[in-house]
């Protein structure tokens, strides 16, 4: 994908955070988009905000990804509409904090659907379009995938996943005309920490949406199939590989614990 101007990407979680400004620097690329998220009020607002802003066609969808065949359902709606998708972002995600016995298991069950199940749903429901339209997959990671995450374990196993899943399409297609690429973010300043109730896990200078999707931008036009935002990020990942997992764990442990008992139901964030 040599060029941005008059392609199309969809993105998912669009309505805030990485995905809003993904959403706002692909327009500002002569991109075309198509948002999928929950909130239908604030997608509405940003799609005007960008068709008004840099004269490009947004189109809304608004859907909760966790539920069954929703990107099925995505795939119909955008061929509905006679479009055709050169990237794919998929950022929609959660994460629950907090002692795993406090956790609510049907919230753990929902945060694998959507950060899991839903990724690789969707992906399998553009690949053979990007294929022919020699298109990108972006796959939101974290750095907690280079590492067990205590009072995370869910979250942290779900971005593992998306990490393998992504570098092994990435050397599946390799030749093939699709690039596929991990992005692992640090600590960004998102309403993830707001929510999942302790701003004291964000190890370092938090980064910005803008910084991360910029990152991802060069990391893709480059060939990589997974990038770590932020330099200090990119190290404390490295070291995380290097160390024993018994003792990353330990480590990432005195980051994660909970500094108070966790609500249950205020243990959750999720991109809207």
């Amino acid at each position: 994908m040599s060029e941005y101007k008059g392609k199309t990407a969809l993105i998912t979680g669009a309505s805030s955070g990485i995905g809003a400004a993904f959403a706002r620097e692909l327009a500002r690329r002569g991109m075309q988009l198509i948002l999928v998220a929950r909130s239908a009020d604030r997608l509405r607002q940003l799609a005007d905000e960008l068709g008004a802003q840099y004269g490009v066609r947004v189109e809304v969808l608004p859907l909760d990804l966790g539920t069954d065949h929703a990107a099925e359902r995505v795939r119909a709606e955008v061929e509905r509409r006679g479009l055709a998708v050169d990237l794919l972002i998929n950022n929609a995600g959660f994460a629950t904090h907090g002692p795993f016995e406090e956790l609510s298991a049907i919230r753990d069950h929902e945060q694998v659907t959507l950060n899991v199940t839903a990724l690789v749903d969707l992906t399998h429901a553009f690949v053979p379009q990007l294929l022919a339209r020699r298109g990108a997959v972006i796959n939101l990671a974290s750095t907690v995938a280079f590492q067990p995450t205590p009072y995370m374990a869910v979250y942290g196993a779900t971005k593992a996943f998306v990490t393998s899943f992504s570098v092994a399409l990435a050397e599946e297609y390799r030749g093939r005309g699709l690039r596929v690429l991990a992005l692992c973010p640090g600590a960004t300043d998102t309403a993830f920490f707001d929510v999942v109730g302790s701003d004291s896990m964000a190890v370092g200078r938090k980064r910005s949406s803008k910084q991360v999707v910029a990152t991802a931008l060069r990391a893709l036009k480059c060939g990589q199939s997974v990038v770590v935002d932020g330099t200090f990020n990119a190290l404390l990942a490295n070291l995380g590989k290097l160390a024993p997992f018994a003792l990353a764990a330990r480590v990432a442990a005195f980051i994660t614990r909970p500094r108070k008992s966790p609500q249950p139901e205020a243990v959750a964030k999720r991109t809207r």
